[in-house]
């Protein structure tokens, strides 16, 4: 969907964990590369309640606090300061959020596992339907130690 009138976007899934940060660098040098703006999004979640359980315990403003504090140590880690930089916090499913961010962006960028992923998994859930839901383009970026022997 690349526009002449406007910056290449490239849009980035940031959780916190290695393959996200990994993710975000590599999203960076790409925007970089094109004069491009990048987008940072980071999710966030609150837990399912079982019923008879306060839901005061749910503090939205500690989980956006979490969220915030993730992205900006990721941003300032993948040295992306020449690059245009838009973040966004949003609550909700990470695949359902990337996806309806695709709409506007040129390329997602995304790591193959995230905090839930575990060792076995060859390609996570989000990132799997990222790859068949998405607007644009794709990449998921696998880490070394997760490449097969």
């Amino acid at each position: 969907m690349t526009n002449t009138s406007r910056a290449f976007v490239v849009v980035v899934g940031v959780d916190g964990s290695d393959s996200s940060r990994s993710a975000l660098s590599w999203a960076a040098a790409e925007a970089r590369l094109r004069n491009g703006q990048l987008v940072v999004i980071t999710c966030w979640t609150a837990p399912v309640f079982v019923a008879g359980l306060n839901p005061a315990l749910y503090e939205r403003d500690s989980f956006i606090h979490v969220a915030e504090t993730i992205q900006r140590q990721a941003v300032k880690d993948a040295g992306a300061a020449d690059v245009p930089i838009r973040t966004q916090i949003v609550e909700g499913q990470p695949a359902s959020v990337l996806v309806a961010a695709s709409r506007d962006a040129d390329l997602l960028v995304v790591g193959s596992r995230g905090q839930g992923g575990f060792a076995g998994l060859h390609l996570g859930s989000v990132p799997g339907h990222l790859v068949h839901h998405a607007l644009c383009p794709v990449l998921v970026l696998r880490e070394p130690s997760e490449r097969p022997s």
